[in-house]
């Protein structure tokens, strides 16, 4: 167990303890979130002048003596796999990987093995940690989605992107083809999803209760008789966000079996083509983007 100790200086006095040691942790990358000190502070890790402080919300005074007492972090039972990874970008905070369809992200109950964590732990040495069952993983795609994903390789790093995310200041774009001839050059979907009423593994747009607030742009780069080729751009990020706007919008993604009709695409025809962020470490704006998919351009050139 690792012990950490600071002194409450006098312009701290009267911060609550928990966003004390939010402060600190984030002065001295130790990548530890909110929730986390939260939780230590409920297991008794955390003390005042040596008494314990189970409070989080507790008012701490100039000159106390804060100590943190670290457990050793459980290791996930997660066996690193030699999985082929295209790898665009890598650095020591972070990593961008162009997804190939048809990867799980994460391992879940039941699905352990063959999943992008498995061969993230083989490619690389360090891995964020923040969540020891998805160790790296800061956001996600769909099994069936292709295209950009970013990796942190460090629990400070993994912190500074979640937040990005969590204030919708990441800047991403998707391409999809859809099933129909959509009627707008571009338009706004504003729609608010929540789980499905009947089908428990679904998400749908619903204007009842234990909803989220959602909102995608899109705009129509190619339109045929029986497809549009769309840009995708999520203000929001919910699950099965795109999806689930586009199926709302009669205009559901070729090959989703979830929340389409058709079959006639080989796999989902989505792909996260761009991605922009500000890094962690040097706070520089960044910008990647992946070629559209052959399966893509093949069906375009067949269809349009």
């Amino acid at each position: 167990m690792k012990e950490l100790s600071f002194i409450v200086l006098p312009e701290q006095a009267k911060m609550r303890l928990d966003l004390l040691l939010a402060e600190y942790a984030a002065c001295n990358n130790l990548g530890l979130s909110r929730t986390n000190i939260q939780k230590l502070i409920a297991a008794g890790n955390v003390f005042l002048d040596s008494r314990p402080a189970n409070k989080p919300h507790q008012k701490v005074k100039s000159a106390e003596e804060v100590k943190v007492m670290l457990p050793e972090k459980e290791k996930a039972q997660i066996l690193p796999e030699r999985i082929s990874l295209e790898v665009i970008y890598e650095d020591d905070d972070l990593a961008l990987i162009n997804k190939q369809p048809g990867l799980v992200v994460h391992p879940a109950p039941g699905n352990r093995e063959h999943t992008l964590v498995n061969a993230l732990l083989s490619r690389f040495a360090q891995l964020s940690d923040i969540n020891k069952n998805r160790p790296g993983i800061v956001h996600r795609l769909d099994k069936e989605t292709s295209g950009l994903l970013v990796i942190a390789k460090n629990n400070p790093s993994h912190l500074k992107l979640a937040r990005q995310f969590a204030e919708h200041s990441i800047q991403r774009k998707y391409v999809a083809i859809v099933s129909g001839r959509v009627e707008f050059d571009e338009d706004v979907i504003e729609a608010p999803i929540g789980r499905h009423p009947s089908k428990r593994k679904s998400m749908s747009v619903s204007f009842l209760e234990n909803t989220r607030y959602a909102k995608t742009h899109y705009r129509t780069l190619k339109r045929s008789a029986d497809f549009s080729f769309l840009e995708l751009r999520p203000f929001t990020g919910r699950t099965h966000q795109l999806r689930v706007h586009l199926a709302f919008l009669g205009h559901p993604i070729l090959g989703d079996a979830k929340y389409g009709r058709d079959k006639i695409f080989p796999r989902m025809a989505l792909h996260a083509q761009e991605i922009g962020f500000i890094h962690p470490s040097t706070g520089k704006f960044m910008h990647f983007s992946s070629p559209i998919p052959r399966e893509f351009q093949d069906f375009i050139k067949k269809n349009f």
